[in-house]
């Protein structure tokens, strides 16, 4: 068994350290509570927590905030704007799989906004 400090065909082995205790941006956000409200609502949908997930969807939740909804530039912006390094295309790709289990809508204007049932299991743990 190879010891997880040691080096694996030249390349060092990931660890699991948290984002949060090496980055501030990924941090909790006081202001929401956290992450633990959207993690139990991507686990009441079915669906893996991922750090992609939480992002997008924090994103979408401070929109709803400020009355707005964003299409899937708007959400990369925000991302960038944090100095979270994600492509557009990883971004596009998580709204549309969390439009495809329900928990974002797609309105007309090709923007995205929580649903209501999202909305209501994450204002249900407040």
């Amino acid at each position: 068994m190879r010891n997880a400090l040691s080096p694996m065909d030249g390349k060092p082995r990931l660890t699991s350290v948290s984002l949060a205790a090496t980055h501030p941006v990924f941090g909790n956000s006081p202001e929401r509570g956290g992450n633990e409200q959207i993690r139990r609502l991507l686990k009441s949908f079915g669906l893996r927590t991922s750090l992609i997930r939480l992002k997008v969807i924090d994103a979408l939740l401070k929109a709803a905030d400020d009355n707005r909804c964003l299409g899937v530039r708007g959400v990369h912006s925000e991302l960038l704007e944090l100095d979270i390094p994600l492509s557009f295309l990883s971004v596009r790709e998580v709204l549309k799989r969390l439009y495809s289990e329900g928990v974002v809508s797609l309105n007309p204007d090709k923007s995205y906004s929580l649903h209501p049932k999202a909305l209501a299991v994450l204002h249900a743990g407040e």
